[in-house]
């Protein structure tokens, strides 16, 4: 399990959220956890961009942490994903999420306003003084439309609270100086599943996959490699593991990733809630052809 206070680090799995017929899946929920508890993960995220979380009520998300937390029973550390563009809101969600028995919250950066870096430094830090657990800081720029500097960052990494951050800015110069200046204690996990490698030889802690839902113990040795110095051994091992990724990717997550649980079992129903929809029949096929080889091999 994660060290309650140091630096965050391995493979940390943002859960997809099953549905059946409009609803939660409370089986299917419960099977996954089950499942990822024996897999080589450091932590879980619930309800965050993977988990659909933004499609999902208040009512939901409590159930959920109660569901896999009764799973989990202390062996992984959850964090709880947390969005929103107006700062009294996203306080009061997590003041609220507070009563919940979580390990920390990522919290994206404000998406569509687009404030300036003040704003950004402010809106953190206001979230942070309301959470009375650990946050890391998810910048993605693609997706919010404002991207998070460095300077901004590593000045809100001096606040006791935050840890560390999700870093999906798709700058690879900006990533590696903050890898450069970053503390000790503040850590780095890439959320760019197909960069996960390059990620982690600049010197990142590891990464919020979701590609690791599917093949987690062969993420897990592209880190376990890399953190013992094996890096061409990373490499080989990661260059058998990159079309995972592209694959997973090749329709809006998570919907190929709900899919192919499905097809292993894991999850009753791919189902989506809109605006995602499920993948394509073209997709789905070649999902099939994986699962069916891995079957057969």
């Amino acid at each position: 399990m994660q060290n309650a206070t140091g630096p965050l680090s391995g493979i940390w799995l943002p859960l997809v959220t099953p549905f059946k017929c409009g609803v939660l899946d409370w089986a299917s929920l419960q099977r996954l956890a089950a499942h990822y508890l024996t897999q080589p993960i450091d932590g879980v995220v619930l309800a965050a961009t993977t988990g659909e979380g933004m499609t999902l009520d208040p009512s939901e998300v409590s159930s959920m942490v109660d569901i896999v937390t009764e799973v989990f029973d202390g062996a992984l550390p959850i964090y709880l994903g947390v969005s929103g563009s107006d700062t009294r809101k996203v306080v009061s969600a997590v003041r609220q999420a507070n009563r919940l028995s979580i390990d920390g919250y990522l919290v994206t950066c404000p998406y569509y306003t687009r404030p300036s870096q003040i704003g950004l430094s402010r809106h953190f830090e206001a979230i942070a003084n309301a959470a009375d657990r650990s946050v890391v800081i998810y910048n993605i720029p693609y997706r919010t439309g404002v991207n998070l500097s460095n300077d901004a960052l590593l000045a809100l990494a001096a606040l006791p609270s935050v840890r560390g951050v999700k870093d999906c800015c798709a700058d690879v110069g900006q990533t590696g100086d903050l890898l450069a200046r970053r503390g000790p204690d503040f850590s780095v996990l890439t959320g760019e599943d197909a960069l996960f490698y390059t990620a982690l030889a600049q010197g990142a802690d590891g990464g919020i996959l979701a590609s690791a839902h599917i093949e987690t113990a062969a993420f897990a040795d592209v880190y376990a490699r890399m953190t013992a110095g094996d890096q061409p051994g990373a490499l080989l091992a990661w260059r058998q593991l990159s079309y995972v990724p592209q694959l997973l990717f090749t329709e809006p997550s998570p919907s190929p990733i709900k899919y192919w649980l499905c097809r292993q079992g894991l999850i009753e129903s791919p189902e989506v809630r809109l605006p995602m929809t499920e993948v394509s029949a073209e997709l789905a096929s070649r999902i099939d052809a994986e699962v069916e080889r891995r079957v057969a091999a």
